[in-house]
């Protein structure tokens, strides 16, 4: 099944306001939902909806609250989200830090007490559309174990790179676990094994069961001890840049909100960076491939080719969550 973008869009924009955002707060919140969806980022977009929606009836998201200045230094600013919506204090927190680079070169812009921003990609793409290179990442609750352990002390803290180009920005968005837990959710309601091992089951063995991951809370972190040590630096950066919340403090709540996030916009300053830039992706696509049918992709390129696809012929939804949208 199939939908249009401006049908989910609408959809999400009914529900939120009528569960209290402002209409502009609506539009601009669904149309954010209904992008994830339309690049292929479902796990965060209509499937991450519903989630979204009880959080605001449970007052951990509060619908109309706006992020607050804390502290302006040069090119530096800290943000209280004020709980408002995560991917609204996001988008406002990218759009600073553009303004920033556009005066200073460079603007990095810290928020804490927000919610969850959905998908990171999303202000990645923001900054290359504004042609500068993005960087951002924010902390989350305790789902990955410290290499060595095995209990979840860790976050799976997302880290995105955005680099613009005339043929299509270049988007680097990754957990730092093999697997997205959202990307383990999806391959469990499917009933699909994973193709590569993303955990651990209770036994402590490397799994490709969904599931028996996620029920023992240990994802395996991308380059074993280099993702570990990689997530707790994002925690340290995005804790202390913002003076908020770390993974520990969150993890203390059931639920994950009050995160802590940075933003970091660069503006480029040379005039050749487009031919260097295919000269790198030129380089990389021209290795001999692994399987004649299957082409090397940047990151960013499959997004592309599935926005383009979903616009054409609509947005595959699963049904169910579909339908639990349409009743509300």
């Amino acid at each position: 099944m199939r939908i249009p973008f401006e049908t989910m869009q609408a959809e999400f924009k009914r529900v939120l306001i009528s569960i209290g955002f402002s209409d502009s707060k609506a539009d601009a919140c669904a149309t954010i939902f209904a992008e994830n969806s339309r690049d292929g980022v479902y796990t965060h977009g209509l499937n991450r909806f519903p989630v979204f929606v009880q959080y605001v009836k449970d007052g951990l998201v509060k619908p109309n609250a706006e992020p607050a200045l804390l502290k302006l230094s040069g090119a530096i600013e800290r943000w209280d989200g004020n709980l408002g919506p995560g991917p609204l204090n996001a988008r406002c927190c990218m759009d600073r830090a553009i303004a920033l680079a556009k005066e200073h070169g460079i603007g990095c812009v810290a928020i804490r007490n927000t919610n969850h921003w959905m998908r990171g990609g999303t202000y990645g793409w923001q900054a290359a559309d504004a042609g500068m290179i993005g960087i951002c990442f924010t902390n989350t609750t305790a789902n990955v174990p410290p290499w060595g352990g095995i209990d979840p002390r860790l976050g799976n803290n997302p880290v995105v790179i955005a680099v613009p180009r005339d043929g299509g920005h270049i988007v680097l968005d990754m957990a730092v676990s093999q697997y997205s837990f959202g990307k383990l959710q999806q391959y469990h309601s499917n009933g699909d094994e994973l193709p590569l091992p993303g955990g651990y089951d209770k036994e402590g063995k490397l799994s490709t069961n969904a599931a028996a991951i996620i029920d023992s809370r240990r994802l395996l972190p991308v380059g074993f001890w280099k993702g570990s040590g990689l997530s707790l630096m994002l925690d340290l950066l995005a804790t202390v840049l913002s003076q908020g919340k770390s993974t520990a403090e969150i993890t203390k709540s059931e639920a994950e909100y009050g995160v802590s996030q940075v933003f970091i916009c660069i503006k480029p300053s040379a005039d050749n960076n487009e031919a260097l830039i295919e000269q790198i992706l030129d380089y990389t696509k021209g290795g001999t491939l692994i399987n004649d049918d299957e082409s090397i992709r940047y990151p960013g390129e499959s997004t592309l080719k599935t926005r383009r696809k979903n616009m054409e012929e609509g947005i595959p939804v699963d049904e169910a969550i579909w339908a639990k949208v349409q009743s509300r």
